[in-house]
């Protein structure tokens, strides 16, 4: 099913009743998800992406726009009949029923055509139950269970019903690390194996590269970018997308293009054709660094982090206002006595961004 999104808006009243003028959660939001894709709605806190999310499934009411689930407008569809199956960030399971009674409840509410009878529901349940691995643990209180295994039982509950679409609303943020990586994979599997439409928000920009078909990066309420994961790592339309995706961050500094020479400091680094003369943020990525002795960029040495396969180089430079890292083979050869350090620059990891608005300036190498 796919879910088709026109100039979706929503206006909340301000809490303070001396400013008239409301709060815009979601500014005409535009978007198609495409039938049987995982999209991941990304973004910091307040941006409103969970709104947006409660505008899909019914819970909020548009201010203004269209919502579509294929050819039909559910804009005005309350909620349970919209076909969704929403999953929690709190589980928010029934505590005295036990693990069959809560992915059955959502059953034993089905009416007309849809009711089932109770041979058909315990079918429905065991299959769900089966899907994300807990029909070992039916008879089992939440209380009697991980995290873990308690989100897996909100997801069973969601999906019990064969949605169209599956909402997910940072459902992994109650979970230490390890279940995360664990459950974010399950989930992912799970979309795979049913190819419910499903839409996974989240404000872990690596919980939604890794599992997501398509991100939408959002922040304000507008979109920024809509694309493939890696593909908007590699070209984002702006310093926001290239700041917020990435791990560790992209290196920010200041510099200058002059004659299609690009300079940091004074320094000639890197030869940027069609570039025009100015004052410019230039990002690189960590792995865009390669140590080089005699390299254009030369950087104040603070130390060496050996993580196994790669080190993390961490420097400073005046022209770069936070701590530097950059991601080298543990090959390189590195004086991690010496007080500088000098690189030479990735063209296709490094991206300018105009000083003012802070759009993105294409360049070729």
């Amino acid at each position: 099913m796919k879910v088709v999104l026109k100039d979706l808006t929503k206006i909340f009243p301000n809490m303070n009743k001396k400013i008239k003028e409301g709060v815009t959660a979601v500014d005409h939001f535009n978007f198609e998800i495409p039938d049987g894709k995982l999209v991941g709605l990304l973004g910091p806190s307040g941006c409103g992406k969970s709104t947006a999310l409660n505008l899909i499934c019914g819970l909020e009411t548009p201010t203004e726009g269209r919502i579509f689930f294929g050819d039909t407008d559910v804009t005005d569809l309350p909620p349970e009949n919209r076909g969704v199956g929403l999953v929690f960030q709190n589980y928010a399971l029934y505590p005295h029923m036990t693990v069959r009674q809560n992915i059955m409840f959502p059953l034993e509410n089905l009416k007309g055509d849809k009711k089932l009878s109770k041979e058909e529901m315990e079918e429905r349940v065991q299959q769900a139950a089966k899907l994300v691995q807990i029909d070992n643990l039916m008879d089992r209180k939440p209380s009697e269970m991980s995290g873990g295994q308690q989100q897996r039982v909100a997801i069973a509950r969601a999906v019990v019903k064969m949605p169209d679409v599956l909402l997910l609303d940072e459902p992994l943020s109650n979970l230490d690390a390890r279940l995360r990586l664990q459950t974010r994979e399950e989930i992912r599997r799970i979309q795979r194996e049913t190819g419910i439409t499903t839409v996974f928000v989240t404000h872990d920009q690596e919980e939604a590269m890794s599992i997501s078909d398509l991100i939408v990066v959002m922040r304000s309420g507008k979109i920024h970018q809509i694309g493939k994961p890696q593909e908007v790592y590699d070209d984002p339309v702006n310093l926001f997308v290239a700041t917020f995706l990435g791990t560790p961050a992209i290196n920010v500094f200041e510099g200058e293009v002059k004659g299609e020479k690009l300079f940091i400091s004074g320094a000639e680094v890197l030869d940027v054709k069609g570039a025009r003369d100015g004052e410019v943020w230039i990002g690189i990525r960590p792995e865009g660094f390669i140590p080089e002795k005699n390299g254009p960029l030369t950087c104040h040495l603070n130390g060496v982090e050996v993580m196994g396969r790669d080190s993390s180089v961490v420097s400073t430079h005046p022209a770069c206002s936070a701590v530097i890292r950059s991601i080298i083979s543990t090959e390189s050869d590195i004086d991690k006595n010496s007080e500088t350090v000098s690189f030479s620059l990735k063209p296709f990891k490094v991206h300018l961004f105009d000083k003012e608005t802070e759009e993105r300036i294409r360049f070729e190498y």
